[in-house]
């Protein structure tokens, strides 16, 4: 195994992981996720970017990214989030799931540091996603959970300048990290990768409970906004009777306002031969997750402005309409639906944001920020 570069701006985990014995030759054990990675001297974690080193765990990514670029929030996906708004992407290196259906494959399963070319301390991002009017950073293309000291640090340096901070996760992460973690976070978009332990077992190399634990945890523990994601892929995770009783679960467990997008899958890393997902499965599951009595349910990866549109739950009449990721209409009132008065949950401004569809890559490290 390729040993440990301890380079800066690597830095030392200090917590969320202990000692199994006393021996300087003995095991230390991660306790960041429900992995577990118990590790001899040199060995890195499944996530490959967090691992031991002079019997300490160390992060060795931290600091450093595959690349920064500003997209609309709607893009995360979060849609009751500041609609329209922009926000500052990034992400790292390594993943502590083993998805086979990757859509971030390319940076998630990265096995090389030199892949991380752009550098930003926590202050220099935050100093640029307030130099370029980003009301967020989001944490997102490999999993901030595997980055976690270098996202909470920078969503401390976000807050102070009055940025707000949005998670893009599995939501695979231990009881013990989950609170600092997410109390740094104002929104969450969370994985719901499919809704059976055989599913999670055979595609991501991991289990549904600890993901259904994080859901709960942060729809009822946290005043983190909350959004779903699951991307259907064909024959895998699309019967209807799963996402009918996905469904149940979000409403019985996180209530019945937690927006849910359903996302098309294309063929990728090592699925290349799952056929598509059809616009017509999509909507399908919407109207499922809709009947089962979720109030705010998506679709995603395709144009369908009927599925990418918010409805008041009490009306039924449009009150954002977007067409794939802008607002093109507005018809909210203090977070109030415009016809009716009845409230919509989530985190709305006076008006929609002005981004658009915009995605502009930014090179923090040639910024003089």
């Amino acid at each position: 195994m390729k040993d440990i570069d301890l380079q800066a701006p690597s830095v030392i985990a200090v917590e969320h992981w202990h000692a199994l014995d006393n021996s300087d030759n003995g095991l230390i054990q991660c306790d960041l996720c429900p992995r577990e990675c118990k590790l001899h001297e040199n060995q890195r974690g499944f996530c490959f970017v967090r691992g031991r080193k002079e019997n300490q765990m160390w992060l060795t990514s931290y600091g450093r990214s595959s690349g920064f670029c500003i997209d609309p929030i709607e893009k995360k996906p979060l849609n009751h989030f500041l609609p329209g708004s922009s926000v500052l992407s990034f992400g790292t290196a390594g993943c502590n799931l083993a998805c086979k259906f990757c859509q971030n494959w390319d940076m998630s399963k990265a096995r090389d540091m030199d892949r991380l070319l752009d550098q930003a301390s926590p202050e220099v991002l935050a100093s640029a996603a307030k130099k370029n009017h980003c009301t967020s950073v989001a944490y997102t293309y490999n999993d901030p959970v595997i980055f976690y000291e270098y996202a909470i640090d920078t969503a401390k340096a976000c807050r102070a300048l009055g940025i707000k901070n949005v998670a893009v996760t599995a939501g695979y992460i231990s009881e013990s990290a989950r609170k600092e973690f997410f109390q740094w976070m104002d929104a969450a978009n969370i994985d719901l990768k499919g809704f059976n332990d055989t599913f999670y077992e055979k595609l991501t190399g991991a289990k549904l409970q600890p993901v259904l634990d994080t859901i709960e945890y942060v729809a009822n523990k946290t005043d983190c906004w909350l959004e779903l994601t699951t991307l259907l892929i064909p024959g895998e995770n699309d019967c209807p009777k799963e996402i009918e009783a996905m469904a149940h679960w979000i409403i019985n467990h996180c209530g019945d306002s937690v927006p849910l997008h359903f996302t098309a899958y294309h063929p990728d890393y090592r699925m290349m031969d799952n056929p598509a997902t059809p616009k017509e499965t999509l909507e399908s599951a919407r109207l499922i997750a809709m009947k089962a009595g979720l109030k705010y349910v998506y679709t995603g990866n395709v144009i369908d402005p009927e599925g990418q549109a918010t409805y008041c739950p009490n009306c039924q009449k449009k009150v954002i309409e977007r067409h794939y990721h802008e607002v093109s209409a507005w018809h909210l009132q203090d977070g109030h639906c415009e016809f009716c008065n009845t409230e919509i949950k989530g985190l709305f401004a006076k008006q929609a944001g002005t981004w658009g569809n915009k995605r502009q890559p930014v090179r923090l490290a040639a910024e003089n920020v």
